[in-house]
């Protein structure tokens, strides 16, 4: 059985984009001409997923608005004939069924997963973060899905990252099967240098199977006193298989300032309509700085 429901945990404060966030989402913030959520749930929609469970929070409602129909505005791009705005709203609204979990408190990324227990149910599914975009042929989450399709167990997508790097992340260590795909034999969260070989870091995809809530439930808080998804996964890794997985693809951090930054000059460049002009005054800027 392969996951039909994505879960996207947007509860977050956002504090690394203040003052930016005090009253909009991070999820909301944009990137060209789409906020970074509405990214996430293009992919997992062209993925083949039929249903998006947000974890949201106090002040968070603007997401949930977006992805909703909206009559006055419907009405007055009706009104005004601006026809190709209006068909692009409600593409907005009819993407996906969206359902909203709230984390009342701010216990980590394994509590925001355990929160939608009642609304997942015993299946499969999947998890995917606002912070981190993908670009790919074929979408990150579908990449996944075909491993999961083969070995009927959790998978983890990673990326290669500096060695100078790994401390910033959870690494992965494990035997190569096939091409991209490993078996994991140990997570370490944000090793010191030197302490690890392995160079692959866990980024914002996962494939989770219903074994994970009461993973979860086991797990005592870490770090923060927060309920951490990776100590799950590592009860995973012991009692079950855990896969992790190196996709193919080109990956933005937009949680941080300078990779949202460089989100931003990827896509724009890749705009249909920007793509070009934005490539020339880019050009010009260059020119200036020599």
């Amino acid at each position: 059985m392969l996951p039909k429901k994505a879960v996207i945990p947007v509860a977050g404060l956002g504090t690394r984009f203040l003052p930016a966030t005090k009253v909009i989402p991070k999820e909301m913030l944009t990137v060209v001409d789409r906020p970074t959520i509405q990214y996430i749930v293009e992919e997992v929609v062209t993925s083949g997923i039929k249903e998006v469970v947000l974890v949201t929070a106090s002040g968070k409602s603007a997401i949930e608005d977006h992805f909703d129909y909206s009559f006055e505005l419907e009405t007055f791009l009706a009104q005004k004939g601006k026809l190709d705005l209006l068909n692009e709203v409600r593409q907005i609204s009819r993407l996906i069924e969206v359902v909203s979990v709230r984390q009342k408190r701010p216990l980590g990324l394994g509590h925001a997963v355990q929160v939608t227990k009642q609304v997942v149910g015993n299946e499969p599914f999947v998890v995917c973060l606002g912070d981190d975009l993908v670009e790919a042929d074929i979408p990150c989450v579908k990449q996944m899905l075909n491993v999961y399709e083969k070995y009927q167990e959790t998978v983890i997508a990673v990326q290669e990252v500096p060695e100078e790097e790994i401390s910033r992340y959870g690494i992965v260590e494990g035997e190569k099967l096939e091409d991209g795909i490993f078996k994991v034999s140990r997570i370490i969260e944000k090793p010191a240098p030197g302490t690890t070989k392995s160079r692959l870091a866990v980024i914002g995809r996962y494939i989770l199977r219903p074994e994970i809530y009461d993973c979860l439930e086991r797990t005592l808080p870490g770090v923060g006193g927060e309920i951490q998804l990776t100590d799950a996964l590592d009860t995973i890794r012991k009692e079950r298989a855990l896969y992790a997985y190196k996709f193919r693809g080109k990956r933005f951090d937009a949680g941080d300032k300078f990779g949202f930054l460089q989100a931003i000059i990827h896509y724009g460049l890749r705009h249909p309509q920007l793509g070009g002009p934005f490539k020339e005054y880019l050009k010009d800027i260059v020119k200036g700085l020599e």
